[in-house]
């Protein structure tokens, strides 16, 4: 009888012991996961300021360059894919299309020289610059919490508590490509062509 009781009191003190391991990792990764939330409304956030600045920058490049209505149309159709996207994937991957849209837009913008002296479209071309340096260092902080999350979800032994709390890795990674992001970077008051953007897919 005394090793029974022996025996319950080890397992009960060994069930305490993973219940306090098993809520103590699950609070860990509710506060990473909404790390990774509050990351991505960021990055969220500067996407919507972009596509808002798109309208007025292309108007004004119809203004001189009307005539480029396969352009117009394809920066048209990525901008209404991104503000369509619900999830982040689905965002990155449609702010990868966008990427190359624009980049296609400015490689024109060098065939219409009476541009880059047109207020508006400077006025407009440094706003995005701008916004696409914000970009980059929200994409940045996203990735770089997305990893914190995943890395620890997949780490022994939270990824045995991670499973039963229902958490499993995100790889909703912003992975478009380094050379998309030059093209509404550029002086556009210099010399040659803008190399055209490739977005890359998202994972």
């Amino acid at each position: 009888m005394g090793k029974g009781i022996i025996a319950i009191v080890i397992l009960l003190v060994l069930a305490l012991l993973i219940g306090g391991q098993y809520v103590g990792v699950k609070n860990t990764l509710v506060t990473k996961n909404e790390a990774v939330k509050s990351a991505w409304s960021q990055v969220d956030v500067v996407l919507q300021r972009r596509a808002d600045l798109i309208p007025n920058l292309v108007e004004t490049v119809k203004g001189i360059a009307g005539q480029e209505q396969a352009v117009y149309g394809e920066i048209a159709r990525a901008r209404s894919a991104l503000l369509g996207a619900q999830t982040p994937a689905d965002k990155i991957q449609a702010n990868g299309q966008l990427d190359g849209a624009i980049g296609r837009l400015l490689v024109l913008v060098e065939n219409y020289p009476q541009l880059k002296s047109n207020e508006n479209f400077l006025r407009l071309q440094d706003e995005l610059a701008g916004t696409e340096n914000r970009i980059a260092v929200e994409r940045k902080r996203y990735n770089d919490t997305l990893q914190d999350y995943n890395t620890y979800v997949q780490q022994f032994p939270a990824s045995l508590f991670a499973g039963w709390a229902g958490f499993k890795p995100n790889e909703a990674y912003f992975k478009a490509d380094e050379g998309s992001r030059q093209a509404p970077k550029v002086n556009f008051g210099g010399a040659g062509p803008t190399p055209q953007a490739s977005p890359a897919p998202a994972k």
